[in-house]
């Protein structure tokens, strides 16, 4: 178990295992659940803090199974994400909430509105993916997450150690990790990355890296179909995209705003990262 910082905690579930989150903000606000994107884990949001002190928020940030302070879960599904949050928020003693989710986050924050209609108030989907079951979604993904995706699924050895590489190199050279990674972004996230700091960035990289078996994991979760239809959710739904990101084609945000029922498109200034420029009004669209 990795030690725990000021901002982290672990329940233990009802078969046994451990579910590790952070949270951000005020104790007693309005409560936000984060779901993290790839390649990290529950401190995707850290840069969040100072923004939901100012909004009452209580910002909750739970790590997947496998990733970071939680135990794995063999052949997860969508769904059983689920199940996992309504457990920690009623051990909690937290009723109703809404929902946020970046990257490969998305999916999974739409699932709580699809599968907890009566508690999620609304929910964000963050430079979030279509189902990848769908016809095409896949192969437009970017060639870094189609490699990663199909090593999961065929080498996951392979897959492992590679993450492994990944995690050492963010924690012995964090500065030099955060600049290889602005290489493959777009000028707007590399200044997000610079603006908050590469050890920053390192830190959320290797937390969410240094257990590569859950990593694993996840990139065979959201190969699964969701369990349901964009079209089966029924709370309402914002869906934020970055005029400037380079990693997801710009016609998914549109598809997903039109295909939800209940949908709206903040289409905003920023690549990847578009959250962390729009912290604020994305967390008082989520709790007005």
């Amino acid at each position: 178990m990795a030690h725990l910082g000021a901002d982290d905690h672990v329940v233990r579930l009802r078969d046994g295992r451990s579910l590790g989150f952070a949270q951000y903000g005020d104790p007693d606000g309005v409560v936000v659940v984060n779901a993290h994107g790839g390649l990290v884990g529950r401190l995707d949001v850290s840069a969040a803090r100072p923004f939901a002190e100012q909004a009452g928020v209580r910002l909750i940030s739970p790590d997947r199974p496998g990733i970071g302070l939680s135990d794995r879960l063999p052949g997860r599904t969508l769904l059983d994400w689920a199940d996992d949050i309504s457990e920690l928020l009623d051990q909690l003693g937290i009723e109703r909430f809404s929902t946020m989710g970046w990257s490969m986050g998305g999916q999974y924050a739409a699932t709580l509105g699809y599968a907890m209609p009566t508690r999620v108030r609304r929910v964000a989907i963050i430079a979030g993916a279509l189902p990848l079951t769908e016809p095409g979604v896949f192969s437009q993904l970017p060639l870094f997450d189609r490699m990663y995706t199909r090593l999961s699924q065929g080498a996951p050895w392979v897959a492992r150690q590679c993450f492994r590489t990944m995690a050492l190199m963010a924690r012995a050279a964090p500065t030099l990790n955060g600049r290889l990674a602005t290489w493959g972004l777009g000028g707007a996230d590399a200044s997000v990355l610079r603006s908050e700091g590469f050890d920053s960035f390192s830190a959320m990289s290797y937390e969410g890296l240094r257990r590569p078996s859950g990593v694993v994991d996840d990139y065979r979760t959201w190969l699964l179909p969701w369990g349901f239809a964009p079209e089966d959710i029924d709370v309402p739904v914002d869906v934020w995209s970055g005029t400037e990101d380079p990693l997801v084609p710009s016609a998914w945000g549109d598809e997903l705003a039109q295909r939800i029922p209940n949908a709206t498109h903040c289409r905003r200034t920023g690549g990847h990262f578009v959250a962390h420029l729009h912290f604020a009004e994305l967390l008082d669209t989520l709790t007005s």
